[in-house]
């Protein structure tokens, strides 16, 4: 047992790394095996040598995280754990650190891991990226905040949104309604990403402007889209002719951001998913990129990650 003592310079820095109720720090004992005490200005943490060093690089990274005036989260405490685990301290500077938009309500947009951070980067320099990761990644937040800021910037003239209209399990066929109310319930992942960058009256001022298209992929299908910033969501349910028509739309001045999941193909089992095929066919494209988010990208409840690494063992398990 050996014992190291942090000096914390402002106590508010302290209130954030505690969290309520002390949450945080029950996290970093529990993972680590590690006691923390705090007297004065100081913490103390104390334990097995190894797990006493990944605690106090862990609260070093999370006080760093609060003197830039970051929320401390459930979800950063177990990342920067697992970065220390990992060896990968020395990044725990890049996480949160530029603003990529800025929503309605003031809240800045960040990339929370380092995952994400590839994927905003990857972005701002390619025409084409191919962002593919499980459920609750940021794939599509992400993406939808890149061209709204791309948008404010004036890089672009529109935003174009659009999603294959395949059933998750569910026929949506028979609902009531015109061909817009039928396909709203596929697009409204969309729908809610945009209305939280810029508030509805000024996404619907932009919408009759003709500044936001939101619509099913089939729209897409004999249109050239030029100074556009569109974006493909759910691109896992596309069929290869589809995903290849959606690429040979970009225009001249455009971005083209395609994302989803290849764990959740919701095709017929003898359709090739026109994702896993665009991976394959554009892995050595220039001016085209490919990110893979996993499961320590997840920036949902904890329990998310969990679901996912089952599944994944699972799989894995079937395979063999």
């Amino acid at each position: 047992m050996i014992e190291q003592t942090i000096s914390v310079e402002r106590m508010e820095q302290a209130v954030d790394l505690f969290g309520s109720f002390d949450e945080n720090i029950k996290i970093i004992e529990h993972e680590l095996g590690v006691s923390v005490v705090s007297r004065d200005s100081e913490l103390k943490i104390s334990g097995e040598a190894e797990n006493v060093l990944y605690g106090v690089k862990a609260i070093q990274g999370l006080l760093s995280l609060a003197a830039r005036k970051e929320t401390i989260t459930e979800q950063n405490v177990r990342y920067i754990i697992n970065l220390v685990r990992a060896g990968n301290e020395e990044h725990i500077n890049d996480i949160a650190k530029d603003v990529l938009c800025v929503t309605a309500k003031g809240k800045p947009i960040k990339a929370k891991t380092l995952g994400q951070k590839r994927y905003v980067d990857a972005i701002r320099k390619n025409t084409v990226t191919l962002g593919v990761g499980p459920a609750g990644t940021g794939k599509t937040y992400l993406a939808v905040a890149a061209a709204v800021a791309a948008f404010r910037e004036k890089q672009v003239n529109r935003i174009i949104l659009t999603r294959p209209a395949v059933e998750a399990g569910e026929r949506l066929g028979f609902l009531p309604g015109d061909l817009q109310s039928k396909v709203d319930p596929y697009l409204r992942p969309l729908y809610d990403a945009l209305f939280d960058m810029l508030g509805a009256e000024t996404y619907n001022k932009y919408l009759e402007r003709g500044n936001i298209e939101v619509a099913p992929l089939a729209y897409m299908r004999g249109r050239t889209l030029d100074d556009s910033f569109i974006i493909l969501d759910e691109a896992q349910n596309t069929s290869r002719e589809q995903m290849k028509m959606f690429l040979t739309r970009l225009g001249f001045g455009s971005k083209i951001v395609i994302t989803g999941d290849i764990t959740q193909i919701d095709l017929p089992a003898d359709k090739v998913s026109g994702l896993k095929e665009a991976m394959r066919v554009l892995q050595n494209v220039e001016d085209i990129a490919i990110c893979r988010l996993g499961e320590a990208d997840v920036v949902r409840h904890v329990i998310v990650q969990r679901i996912i690494k089952a599944y994944e063992q699972d799989e894995e398990r079937r395979t063999k």
